[in-house]
């Protein structure tokens, strides 16, 4: 297994937890609750930089390395994640068997897709009904621009 070191800046926002070296980031609850997110991606620099970048944009968010961890996380939850991001091409599982699974098991729960392979990741992910997909790399912007217009879509479907 490769070791990877986080960097000085981000070392306050993550703890390691036992050999399957899960990064979890929970924020304070100011104001109300935040919107819980679960993202799972092999690459740990991928990870921490989106863990980073959202826990700023003050989400609650879990994270692992670990797809089979992932599904273990989002199902044991007592509350719940409001959304899911995950890679697509990792190993022990595809992003793809995840999302088929968790939009089984939960299907009212966005999934924002990523990945860095292929040239027509929509095609992947179409397969697994993934709500948005994002192919890596993409401006964090972006990424927050699909939160925010799969969690007010969300909001608007219990709303109905």
């Amino acid at each position: 297994m490769r070791e990877y070191e986080i960097y000085p800046a981000y070392r306050d926002f993550f703890e390691y937890h036992g050999d399957t070296e899960n990064l979890r980031i929970r924020k304070l609850n100011r104001m109300g609750l935040p919107l819980k997110l679960l993202i799972i991606d092999d690459d740990k620099h991928v990870l921490a930089n989106l863990c980073y970048f959202l826990n700023d944009k003050n989400y609650d968010v879990t994270s692992t390395s670990d797809v089979l961890e992932g599904l273990k996380l989002f199902e044991n939850d007592q509350q719940g994640f409001d959304l899911l991001i995950t890679d697509i091409v990792m190993p022990k599982m595809s992003g793809i068997s995840l999302i088929s699974i968790i939009k089984k098991k939960f299907p009212g729960t966005p999934v924002i897709a990523i990945t860095g392979w292929g040239e027509y990741p929509g095609a992947f992910a179409a397969e697994s009904q993934a709500d948005k997909v994002l192919s890596k790399p993409f401006e964090l912007s972006e990424l927050d621009k699909a939160i925010n217009e799969l969690i007010s879509s969300k909001k608007q479907n219990v709303q109905d």
